[in-house]
């Protein structure tokens, strides 16, 4: 009877091991020494104006989201992020593909590429600002610009590491060029395509906030360039967490389960 009591609480200890060393818990454990270390790190600042604790930070965000309309705000700049996103995505994707599959484009091309590819981002906002007028249209162009360059790179090369003898295949058995591109060349471009997509978005937000600091009345952006210059720390550590914690929610739950589905075939 002891035995079988030690060999079964042998046995919980191992799982409850395991348990500890699996995915969610280290990640919930990375989550606690954040907390830990940010709360360590105020006490060297005893006002809290310049660094203030996790649970201010956590009461300003309440009343922002009860009182200040920083619903408003996010949805907003979320609006942004998706439209410039799409855009960035499509655009970057089809020259991807073009310059990979056909030199003489990828020639032709590759000098824009390299320039817009260089080119700052803050130089791209002020000029589209200063053609388009500080409207939507010139706030999303800018992002988008910021980030086609990048989403061609992977792309391009994702073109050119594709199997040929795949599509041989399916030029011997005259499989038409639709089949072809959609069950033979687009599958192998995903991973490409999904790597581009999530090193996007986590590029595109940031730069919208940049684009909403400079010319724009509202948004996430806008709040932070006010809260600066009322150095209200705590407000600009709420709104970035909002952000943040959404942005998360978007990798966690919508791009990292959709590349393990476009990945399945592998």
């Amino acid at each position: 009877m002891a035995v079988g009591t030690v060999d079964a609480a042998a046995s919980a200890w191992e799982r409850l091991r395991r348990a500890a060393g699996g995915p969610a818990a280290l990640r919930i454990f990375s989550f606690v020494l954040l907390l830990g270390v940010w709360s360590v790190a105020t006490l060297a600042d005893p006002s809290g104006q310049v660094l203030p604790a996790p649970w201010v930070v956590l009461d300003t965000l309440w009343y922002h989201l009860n009182e200040e309309g920083l619903l408003y705000h996010l949805s907003i700049t979320l609006w942004r992020v998706a439209a410039a996103f799409f855009g960035a995505m499509v655009i970057g994707v089809a020259l991807g593909i073009l310059m990979g599959a056909r030199r003489r484009a990828d020639i032709i091309l590759d000098g824009w590429h390299i320039l817009f590819l260089n080119m700052p981002a803050l130089v791209l906002i002020i000029l589209c600002y200063v053609w388009f007028g500080l409207t939507e249209v010139a706030a999303i162009v800018a992002v988008a610009l910021n980030k086609i360059p990048n989403v061609v790179v992977t792309v391009r090369e994702g073109t050119r590491a594709v199997d040929r003898e795949l599509l041989d295949v399916a030029r011997v058995f005259r499989v038409d060029r639709r089949t072809t591109f959609l069950r033979f060349f687009l599958p192998q471009l995903y991973p490409y395509i999904m790597a581009a997509a999530r090193g996007g978005i986590a590029l595109i937000w940031k730069i919208v906030l940049v684009v909403e600091l400079l010319g724009r009345s509202n948004g996430v952006g806008f709040k932070l360039h006010e809260f600066f210059q009322l150095f209200d720390i705590a407000a600009v550590l709420a709104y970035t967490l909002s952000f943040v914690v959404v942005m998360m929610v978007v990798e966690y739950g919508v791009m990292a389960p959709l590349e393990r589905r476009c990945t399945r075939w592998r």
